[in-house]
């Protein structure tokens, strides 16, 4: 099994890279295959809007941020972590939701999720809905979810909260991996979005979307 993690936050050493190294060394002891990405550290464009993806399969900047989507597709997990910034994610995460293939190629179909969004104020729950929502209309399964209030670089008086959420994110995780639970509310969802909101639009679209009529019928779900 392997799960992917990525650190939206530019810093390395902060709250939300600290909290998932917790869910890193948890499921490396689980024996599960991690890689850990820090978003700061790949060479990522920003997406130019063209929809070139939606035609070919793949992005026509061919930078780190298109590898990053391939490792994701070859993943059976997958760990978000963002800070909060204007009560969103950070800039870093939301560059990259724009480049990966999520929403409309399924990036996250049947892949098992966990979320993680911190923040010194309240402003960390709607950062928080903005990656479920990545997650559940991906078309992945969402094991676990936190937002978690810590002071500005400081998390020597939350630590053992904190230890403990990321415990539970990690362990819930490892369940839904190996188990290989459902979630039939979560993907009942998914089939409404997909039936209702995308697929009249891939058709509507024809070859302009063949890359993603492709991918949609290498997973089953065209």
């Amino acid at each position: 099994m392997k799960v992917v993690i990525i650190n939206g936050s530019p810093r390395k050493n902060g709250v939300t890279a600290e909290a998932l190294h917790i869910v890193e060394n948890n499921l490396a002891r689980e024996g599960i295959d991690v890689e850990f990405y820090n978003l700061l550290d790949i060479n990522m464009l920003h997406c130019i809007g063209c929809c070139s993806c939606y035609k070919t399969g793949h992005c026509c900047l061919d930078d780190d941020a298109e590898k990053l989507s391939q490792r994701i597709a070859k993943a059976d997990g997958l760990v978000l972590g963002s800070p909060t910034y204007a009560s969103n994610v950070s800039g870093l995460m939301k560059d990259f939701i724009d480049r990966g293939h999520f929403v409309i190629e399924q990036l996250l179909h049947g892949k098992y999720c966990v979320t993680i969004a911190t923040g010194e104020n309240y402003g960390n729950r709607d950062a928080l809905k903005v990656l479920n929502n990545l997650v559940l209309y991906s078309g992945g399964k969402k094991c676990c979810s936190f937002a978690m209030n810590v002071p500005f670089n400081n998390t020597e008086v939350v630590r053992e909260k904190l230890t403990a959420k990321c415990n539970q994110a990690s362990e819930k995780l490892i369940k839904g991996l190996k188990k290989k639970k459902q979630y039939h509310i979560q993907t009942l969802f998914n089939n409404i979005v997909c039936s209702v909101g995308i697929r009249p639009l891939i058709k509507r679209k024809g070859s302009q979307y063949q890359g993603v009529i492709d991918k949609w019928t290498k997973l089953g779900i065209y």
